[in-house]
């Protein structure tokens, strides 16, 4: 499968910015073959604006609507980050909709990250697992996926790719350097992260956004500043697929 991974700075609380962002990312994508593209996490509105309250999305809102409508136009499947909106309760989630404009998944972030975050969001409970072409995929966000239980919880449900909007900042390049290989190789996943670049209030990120495949092959990777990758997943080796989940001997 080939995946795309949108690198860009914060659209800044604009959301035709962020639209306009998204559905360019989606036609260079959707002509490069990808099956599927992974912006930022909360895109919309981004990810270091103020009053998320006031503009977190609900499912159904006019702009996920559009980029459900580009997904279709394109036949390239979305994962979109976004501020959502369930009532009283604010999630930091991320939604997939497929190449038809289908929605096939929405994800809310189960490790809220820092006390900004445990402010403004309420945790996800639980994990969604979803086709894409021949792929079995899950969400994770972030800090997600720098814990290994969620990551192997994952592979045991037999998912092989797992798409990933972050917003990781200075001084952690140690996730984009390390973490995210080290982890898809430790559980014989492929692992699509899509940063931020630039800077956002009083963040700087450091970019970095890369396709990590099964055996922890770096597949593709950006610098610090925008770009669009497009990275074809390798076929899974299963001479080199980790067995640690199988051979995991449980001490009390």
């Amino acid at each position: 499968m080939r995946l795309a991974i949108l690198q860009a700075t914060s659209p800044a609380g604009n959301p035709e910015a962020a639209c306009q962002t998204v559905e360019a990312a989606l036609r260079a994508a959707g002509a490069a073959g990808a099956a599927a593209l992974v912006t930022p996490e909360v895109f919309l509105p981004g990810y270091n604006q103020p009053a998320i309250p006031d503009r977190a999305l609900p499912p159904d809102s006019p702009h996920l609507a559009r980029l459900a409508r580009a997904a279709a136009e394109t036949g390239c499947a979305l994962v979109l980050g976004y501020a959502e909106r369930d009532g009283t309760r604010i999630y930091n989630a991320a939604t997939c909709f497929g190449g038809d404009g289908r929605r096939l998944a929405n994800y809310r972030k189960v490790q809220l990250y820092g006390p900004r975050e445990k402010a403004l969001y309420t945790p996800g409970e639980g994990f969604c697992t979803f086709p894409i072409g021949d792929e079995t995929a899950a969400i994770l966000i972030c800090y997600d996926i720098e814990f290994a239980p969620h990551v192997k919880a994952l592979a045991d449900r037999g998912v092989t790719v797992i798409l990933t909007p972050t917003a990781n900042m200075r001084p952690f390049t140690h996730v984009v350097r390390h973490t995210v290989p080290t982890m898809a190789a430790n559980h014989g996943v492929a692992i699509a992260y899509a940063n931020y670049c630039g800077i956002e209030g009083d963040l700087t990120y450091v970019g970095g956004s890369l396709v990590a495949g099964p055996h922890g092959e770096i597949l593709a990777q950006a610098g610090e500043t925008p770009a669009l990758l497009i990275a074809d997943l390798p076929e899974r080796d299963p001479a080199r697929l980790s067995t640690q989940s199988a051979d995991l001997r449980a001490i009390r």
